[in-house]
């Protein structure tokens, strides 16, 4: 076959590092190797009277920088108010940077009451911006681990609550809610169950709003539950369609709690056969199915129980699992129902995998039903026992080697139907089955 002239040559297998490379690489790992140790060495040897006036170089450092934590470890008065004293008037600079962002976190963790308060109102106007920022983030989320004083909660709510949106939709600023939500007691973390409430969609519909609603819920007092799952039953048609949304109605029907869940599912009745053919609203469609109360869950079955919207669900990739959900949790009356409306369309879906699986599961009553007892071959059962006289006579039909008297014979024949055990009515090689043992 001729190559094609419009495809790209074929990509060559990785040759191996060439002996030119190596030694570059070995070169240049000798090379950064000894600055690296030095840089090190340093610091392990400096004394922190020589640093004092260079911390914020230090800041800038890695080494620098660990050098610094360390010593604020140490827990000395004297050292830490000098490190305090030096980032205090760069502490917003800091807080974004890939190095000096540990240092404003180990330093939240170890000032005093009396710092962290000017820590606090000296970040505040810059929350926002830091928040958002990769390395800002985490110095944010170590602030809001720490505060403890009124006033130092009060100047972080104040600064946090107008952007409440705008944070939990970032890459980054979610993690500062979440820290929030973790940290801050139900009274002082209201603001976020108002904002969200308030724009439950738009943070409901979100990659990163799903997660921080779910985890709203997690943390939130009586009423704030309460407050949330109000405005997401609202929305919850709008909600169960969205690949977002529809796990935040997921997630409140897994809470198990009845009030709530019932409410929820209510919201879908008269809608069932749109929601059950969407991608994302089916999922939610066999939750409800199976977490319903018996009473709302014959109320979404009956809306699928008639031949025509049967025909369409069927027929569909996402509804069809509904109806195989329905089938496994109706009560016997309606899913006998919902059987008969399925049998005439089974052949237009029976070479389709799901089916044979549907077939399957209508077949698995008959499979159910109790079995008969034994019988032999060629009788039927008839509702009148053998009579004492009849197992007598056909003692001599059992062979020498039994050794059984009458009586024996009585109550070994006496299981057998009447009409088995007339001699007029059946041949005598039905009895070969006592020569056979």
């Amino acid at each position: 076959m001729q190559p094609n002239p419009n495809q790209p040559p074929p990509r060559a297998p990785s040759d191996p590092p060439s002996p030119t490379n190596n030694k570059k690489s070995s070169h240049t790992g000798q090379a950064t190797s000894p600055r690296r140790h030095n840089d090190q060495d340093k610091y392990a040897t400096a004394r922190f009277e020589d640093i004092v006036g260079e911390i914020y170089s230090l800041c800038k450092d890695q080494y620098g920088c660990r050098y610094l934590q360390r010593k604020l470890e140490e827990q000395q008065p004297d050292q830490r108010d000098a490190i305090f004293k030096e980032v205090y008037p760069h502490f917003v600079e800091f807080m974004t940077d890939p190095f000096g962002n540990y240092l404003c976190q180990k330093l939240m963790e170890y000032c005093t009451d009396a710092q962290r308060t000017m820590l606090v109102e000296q970040v505040s106007q810059d929350i926002m911006s830091i928040s958002l920022n990769m390395h800002g983030t985490r110095a944010v989320q170590k602030m809001i681990e720490y505060i403890s004083l009124p006033s130092q909660i009060g100047c972080v709510v104040v600064a946090l609550a107008p952007n409440v949106v705008t944070l939990i939709k970032d890459l980054n600023g979610n993690h500062v809610i979440q820290r929030c939500l973790h940290r801050l007691s139900a009274e002082n973390k209201q603001f976020i169950y108002n904002a969200v409430s308030k724009n439950c969609v738009e943070v409901a519909t979100h990659r990163h709003g799903c997660c921080v609603l779910q985890r709203c819920i997690d943390y939130s007092a009586a009423n704030q539950k309460s407050q949330l799952v109000t405005e997401i039953i609202q929305h919850a048609l709008t909600l169960v369609q969205d690949p977002f949304g529809n796990y935040v109605v997921q997630y409140v029907l897994d809470l198990g709690e009845a009030n709530f869940s019932d409410q929820l599912i209510r919201r879908f009745i008269g809608h069932v056969s749109y929601l059950s053919v969407q991608k994302f609203s089916s999922n939610v469609m066999e939750k409800c199915i199976r977490v319903a109360e018996p009473g709302t869950r014959h109320h979404l079955i009956e809306e699928m129980t008639s031949r025509p919207r049967l025909e369409k669900l069927l027929h569909d990739s996402y509804a069809n699992y509904v109806v195989q959900t329905a089938l496994d949790y109706a009560e016997p009356k309606q899913r006998a129902q919902l059987v008969e409306c399925i049998r005439p369309i089974l052949p237009a879906i029976r070479n389709m995998p799901y089916g044979k699986r549907i077939q399957s599961k209508i077949n698995r009553d008959q499979k159910k039903k109790p079995a008969q007892p034994a019988q032999m071959v060629g009788w039927s059962l008839p509702p009148t026992a053998a009579q004492p006289h009849q197992t007598a006579m056909l003692h001599s039909y059992l062979p020498p080697w039994m050794n059984t008297s009458v009586a024996e014979s009585n109550m070994l024949l006496s299981g057998f139907p009447a009409q088995a055990l007339d001699a007029s009515s059946v041949p005598n090689s039905h009895f070969s089955v006592f020569y056979n043992q």
